[in-house]
């Protein structure tokens, strides 16, 4: 009797309890293909739809922000935006209003449901416009407001001591320079949380150059992921890139495979398949654009075989999908 009662004490709380600690293998380097919004804002008070395209096109997915530290000139207050370029004028959105509180019904929902087998839902990409060290701790302060969200390690006394993630519905990274990692990482306290992650530096390298040469550094507790340019892929970028052939296939693997094995996520910005009209009418650039969407369709397909973790684009519909298709193949 004692057995029985004691099996079944166990079902109970494995059922109660199993959705709950199933934790996510999907935060690991080349477990999957996410879309990611490329430059997910509005310009000039225009395509303020952005984000809302973005979340249409279906989760997981990531989200690029870039902010710039506004002044105004008559106060002297001093705040982050979310602009494109550096010059603001303080009507610009704040990210507390155009992404937390836009991604909020689906974060809530994922908390409240506990299933966190495809956690992290949003990868928060950001990108400072600027190196002011009083911006960095306003973001540092924002992300802190919504820590019970964010996925996070703990600072060690080693920063190649790699931590384990406590992985949340949403992830952030950033470009992470030096200025960066001082206010994100070195000037915590050990056992404080890092809340945001950076990039391995790779400023000034020779895209064409070895994998191993672009992508020498391994991931430490900061640095866990590696952004790149398509013209590491195929030299000139989308705009110059002629046909995919069998050898630029070969090269993104090699760039894949190095990443992974040195326990980075990465990036590959941006890949678009846009006519000059469809440019003109939203917003988009000529020189992230192969000319055509079968083009650039033909590469989402290869980077989605090749396991790149986060796939820029400006036509987040028509990427989400493939990529969507993609994972129900599998």
């Amino acid at each position: 009797m004692k057995i029985k009662y004691t099996f079944w004490l166990t079902v109970i709380l494995l059922t109660v309890c199993l959705p709950c600690k199933v934790p996510s293998q999907q935060a690991f380097p080349g477990a999957r293909t996410v879309m990611d919004a490329h430059n997910c804002y509005p310009y000039n008070g225009q395509w303020n739809d952005r984000i809302d395209r973005a979340l249409s096109a279906g989760i997981p997915l990531a989200i690029e922000q870039d902010l710039a530290w506004h002044t105004d000139s008559k106060t002297h207050r001093s705040w982050s935006v979310v602009t494109h370029g550096t010059y603001t004028n303080g009507s610009e959105p704040e990210m507390e209003h155009y992404f937390f509180d836009k991604v909020r019904p689906i974060v809530e929902k994922a908390l409240r449901e506990g299933d966190r087998s495809q956690w992290p839902l949003i990868t928060l990409n950001l990108d400072f416009k600027d190196s002011v060290p009083e911006h960095f701790a306003a973001v540092l302060a924002l992300l802190r407001q919504h820590e019970d969200w964010i996925t996070s390690s703990v600072k060690t006394a080693r920063i190649d001591n790699l931590h384990s993630l406590d992985i949340k519905p949403i992830l952030v990274l950033t470009a992470g320079d030096d200025a960066q990692q001082a206010v994100f990482y070195d000037q915590l306290r050990l056992g404080e949380k890092v809340l945001l992650f950076g990039s391995i530096q790779t400023e000034g390298k020779d895209p064409s150059a070895a994998p191993e040469v672009i992508g020498a550094e391994k991931a430490n507790n900061f640095r866990r992921w590696w952004n790149n340019p398509w013209d590491v892929v195929e030299a000139g970028g989308p705009a110059n890139a002629g046909a995919w052939t069998p050898e630029k296939i070969t090269r993104l693997r090699a760039l894949v495979d190095r990443a992974h094995a040195n326990k980075l996520w990465i990036r590959f910005y941006t890949l678009d398949g846009a006519t000059e009209q469809e440019q003109k009418d939203n917003g988009w650039f000529r020189s992230y654009s192969f000319g055509s969407i079968d083009q650039a369709r033909i590469r989402w397909q290869a980077a989605i075989a090749a396991h790149v973790d986060y796939l820029a684009s400006d036509q987040y519909e028509l990427l989400g999908k493939e990529v969507h298709q993609a994972v129900k193949i599998r």
